[in-house]
């Protein structure tokens, strides 16, 4: 074979490697663009201390931005999460029993009147509305300390709250988003819905709004 031969063979080679190299980048490309759009299922899981009637107007206004929900039948707290000097249930404890449960595929929220509380700075057992990590497959919502004259509409906001955390949310610093840091206090009612930018995020996650 001469010089000229092999330089030809050898350019042909490349071509053929570069243009395999360049199949697979694309299949795998579409393959993960695949797997970011697939739509998940919300779990509903509410705790035995829940009212049914609670449930169903969770259910039915989470379905108002997310069609594919799906109410769980009651189950227990976790034993291992409360903790009995404050009389209080760890959310992370109970993130982690509800996270174990979850398939893929699926989110889970966890609902339930008791107190429930998160480490924050020194305190241990800081008491809180909900907890959702951030991406997650469980988050916790709690009515604890919700106020009682419209407590559902409010439960609702520490839901989806919640909820947004495990779709990779952050806080959120408009005032009016439902992913405003609540910082420890209940700011619920001033919270009217998504901001344009979280909703945006959502809506490529397959939410709905109108």
């Amino acid at each position: 074979m001469t010089e000229n031969a092999t330089g030809i063979f050898r350019l042909k080679n490349f071509l053929i490697y570069t243009l395999l190299l360049y199949i697979l980048s694309c299949s795998e490309q579409k393959e993960k663009t695949v797997q970011d759009n697939e739509v998940v299922t919300i779990l509903v899981q509410p705790f035995k201390d829940m009212n049914s009637g609670d449930v169903e107007f969770l259910v039915k206004e989470i379905k108002k931005v997310y069609p594919k929900v799906k109410a769980l039948e009651p189950i227990d707290l976790p034993k291992n999460s409360y903790y009995k000097p404050r009389n209080r249930y760890r959310a992370d404890s109970i993130i982690s029993f509800l996270s174990k449960n979850t398939k893929q595929n699926f989110v889970t929220i966890g609902l339930t009147t008791k107190d429930i509380s998160a480490p924050k700075g020194n305190i241990k057992n800081f008491g809180i509305m909900g907890l959702g990590f951030r991406p997650g497959t469980a988050c916790i919502a709690s009515s604890f300390r919700l106020h009682k004259k419209n407590r559902n509409e409010q439960f609702f906001k520490v839901a989806i709250h919640e909820l947004g955390h495990t779709q990779g949310l952050k806080h959120c610093p408009e005032k009016t988003c439902f992913m405003r840091d609540a910082e420890g206090k209940n700011l619920t009612d001033e919270e009217t819905d998504f901001c344009e930018k979280c909703k945006q995020i959502l809506m490529n996650k397959n939410w709905k709004f109108s």
